[in-house]
Formats: structure tokens, sequence, C-alpha cells
């Protein structure tokens, strides 16, 4: 089965077309959270942020500040959140990298699936340790 963002990228399939150049493009989402969610891609296809080279992740946050910026003059939201997920476990559910902008406002009804909680400051710390040791 093709991608869908593939789809979207080739023309194949319409969006609501937000921004593009030569590596990026950025479209409203058909499923917004909420007013003015925009999704931002790679046109190249990579399925997430682990087959993605750090050079496209680049080009993508280069693509959404401007983007976050002109979602704020024009909805002047609270607020905003970037939102990616990557495999299942973490609700990635189309498989080509994409970096939701989801504007946010008080009282809106959008709620996040987590609660933070105090961590285990040691635990943290040795996780923290294991991460900069594999860069």
């Amino acid at each position: 089965m093709e991608c869908i963002f593939c789809a979207i990228v080739e023309g194949k399939i319409p969006s609501a077309k937000v921004y593009e150049n030569e590596h990026v493009f950025a479209f409203m989402d058909i499923a917004p959270a909420n007013p003015g969610h925009l999704l931002v891609i790679p046109k190249q296809h990579y399925r997430n942020i682990f087959d993605m080279p750090a050079d496209v992740g680049s080009k993508i946050m280069e693509a959404a500040i401007p983007l976050a910026a002109a979602i704020r003059e024009t909805l002047n939201p609270d607020g905003l959140n970037l939102f990616q997920s990557n495999e299942p476990a973490a609700f990635q559910t189309v498989f080509h990298f994409h970096l939701h902008l989801i504007p946010r406002w008080e009282g809106d009804p959008l709620r996040l699936p987590w609660r933070p909680s105090e961590g285990n400051i040691d635990e943290i710390n040795n996780i923290a340790s294991k991460i900069s040791k594999a860069l």
C-alpha cells in the first residue's frame, strides 16, 4: 500500500497545503485536534525519526519555526504544541515522519495522554548518562 503522505506530496491526494520547499511539505491535518493543526513532513519518505537523517530533521525544524510564528500571528493561540510519534507504542499511525503543530487555547478540550509525576533522580541521571554515551 502506498504511503498516504507520499501521495499527498506527489499531488495524487489533495491537501490544504500551507508551505512547500525542496525538502519539506506542510499541510493542514484533516482530523485536527484544534483549529490550525498542521503537519510538517519531509518530502522524501522516512518511516520515522529512527530512519531519518539529522539534516532532514533540521530542515523540518527550519520550516516549523516560521510556520509556528504564522499560526501565532493568524490565530492568536495561547500556546502551541509540537507533537511527534515514532512506532505504534508511541501512537504513530501514519508511517511517514510527521511533526504536528497544534495551536492551543486556555480551556480547550485537548488533553495529552500522560500526567507528569516525580521521577527517581538516580534513575534519571543513569539514563541520561547512557543516552549521552550512545551519542
